[in-house]
């Protein structure tokens, strides 16, 4: 952490600046923000939009996980109580299907 950093963190404080609680995701430092501005104080860096857009895809790709193993247990259960020869077929090229795109999604 740079003495200027210090100094401009402190500067930003005293005018009425707050410290965030999320940390820096760049080096997990500690931010101070003022009119929609975030600054790290131990590397000096402010997020770009790419880094919330991960975030914002990585939340998609959770749900979708999530929507998919559901479906799976579904198809699983249903599976369980189908007698009938062709629909088991049907169902069993389902489930693999699902568990190919999982392990996919999973990489």
């Amino acid at each position: 952490m740079s003495k200027e950093l210090t100094k401009k963190a402190v500067d930003l404080l005293l005018t009425g600046a707050t410290l965030l609680s999320e940390p820096c995701p760049y080096c997990s430092g500690v931010r101070v923000m003022k009119d929609g501005n975030a600054l790290c104080i131990n590397c000096g860096r402010e997020p770009k939009n790419e880094i919330k857009k991960e975030t914002t895809e990585n939340t998609e790709s959770d749900s979708t996980l999530v929507t998919l193993e559901k479906k799976l247990d579904t198809l699983s259960k249903e599976l369980e109580k189908e007698s009938d020869h062709e629909k088991q077929q049907n169902i069993l090229k389902s489930i693999n299907s699902l568990v190919e795109i999982l392990e996919k999604m999973r990489k």
